[in-house]
C-alpha cells in the first residue's frame, strides 16, 4: 500500500494510492484509520512530504562501496548524525544551494518511517510494528563543508537538505530493495539494500537503544556508492523499487529569492 500525504482545499489529508487516485484516510495513520468512500485525481492535489518528523537520524557510512570511495574504513557500529526537521521539503520542491557552500551532493537513500513511540528496543521486539513503512530520501550534503567541519552538522542541516518522499510504501522487506539515483537523467547510483553493513531492523535497534524514537520521525539508512556534486540546474531523482521515485531540482538560493 502507497500512502500519501497531501494538500487539498487548504487541508492536509493521508490518502491511499489506487490506479492515480487518493482516497483519503479517516483517523491516524499512526494507530489506527478507515479509507474514505470517496476519491481525489492525484493531479489535482500538491503532495507533501511524507511525515513531520521531531527528528531525522542519518546513517553514515554504510555500505562498502561507499567507504571505499570515501576512503573510509568500515565502521564497527553504525555512524549515527542528526538532521533537522526545518530541512524537510517533498517532491519537486527545490533543494537551495546555499551561499558559503561551494559543493553539494546527492545521496540516495532508503528512509524508514517510525510508526510509535518506541526505546530500548529488545533483539525479540516484532519491528514490523515499529515500523510505518518507507520512502525515497535525498541527503543533500555540503561537502566542502563536510570536510572543512570535520564533522556533519553545517553540510547537512541547510534548509531544503531533507528532500522526501513521494509516498510511504507499507509491506515491504528492505532487506533486498533496488535503490538507484539519476543526476538529469543519467545514473549514478545503483546498488541493493541488501548491501548495507547494517541492516534496516538492526539501525532501529541500535538507534533506539541510544533516544526514544516518536511517531513520524525518520532514519535515512545510508547511500551506496557514486554520490556525486549537483549544480544549479540540476535534476535529481532517487527510485526505490516499491516506493517510487522522489525528484528535486536544484536552485540557487538568490534565484528562489526571485521566484
Amino acid at each position: 500500500m502507497k500512502i500519501y500525504r497531501f494538500l487539498w482545499e487548504q487541508k492536509e489529508l493521508y490518502g491511499v494510492l489506487r490506479e492515480g487516485l487518493l482516497y483519503p484516510l479517516r483517523g491516524s495513520v499512526f494507530e489506527s484509520s478507515e479509507i474514505e468512500d470517496y476519491c481525489i485525481p492525484i493531479g489535482k492535489v500538491k503532495i507533501l512530504p511524507p511525515v513531520t518528523p521531531t527528528k531525522i537520524i542519518g546513517v553514515g557510512v554504510n555500505y562498502r562501496d561507499h567507504a571505499q570511495e570515501m576512503g573510509r574504513t568500515l565502521p564497527e557500529e553504525p555512524l549515527i548524525f542528526l538532521k533537522p526537521p526545518s530541512a524537510i521539503i517533498g517532491p519537486n520542491e527545490a533543494i537551495l544551494f546555499p551561499r558559503m557552500a561551494h559543493r553539494i551532493d546527492y545521496e540516495g537513500e532508503l528512509a524508514v518511517i517510525i510508526k510509535k513511540e518506541v526505546h530500548d528496543l529488545d533483539d525479540e521486539a516484532d519491528l514490523k510494528q515499529v515500523i510505518l513503512g518507507y520512502t525515497c530520501f535525498n541527503d543533500v550534503t555540503a561537502r566542502d563543508l563536510q570536510l572543512k567541519d570535520g564533522q556533519f552538522t553545517r553540510a547537512k542541516s541547510f534548509d531544503t537538505f531533507a528532500p522526501c518522499g513521494p509516498c510511504i510504501a507499507t509491506d515491504l522487506d528492505p532487506s533486498h530493495l533496488t535503490l538507484k539515483t539519476f543526476l538529469n537523467g543519467k545514473l549514478r547510483q545503483s546498488a541493493s539494500t541488501s548491501q548495507m553493513i547494517f541492516p534496516v531492523y538492526f539501525l532501529i535497534r541500535f538507534i533506539s537503544r541510544i533516544m526514544t524514537l516518536y511517531p513520524g520521525d525518520i532514519i535515512t539508512t545510508g547511500t551506496p556508492a557514486g554520490v556525486g556534486p549537483m549544480n544549479p540546474g540540476d535534476r535529481v531523482d532517487v527510485q526505490i523499487e516499491g516506493i517510487g521515485t522522489l525528484s528535486n531540482i536544484v536552485l540557487r538560493v538568490r534565484e528562489a529569492e526571485k521566484a
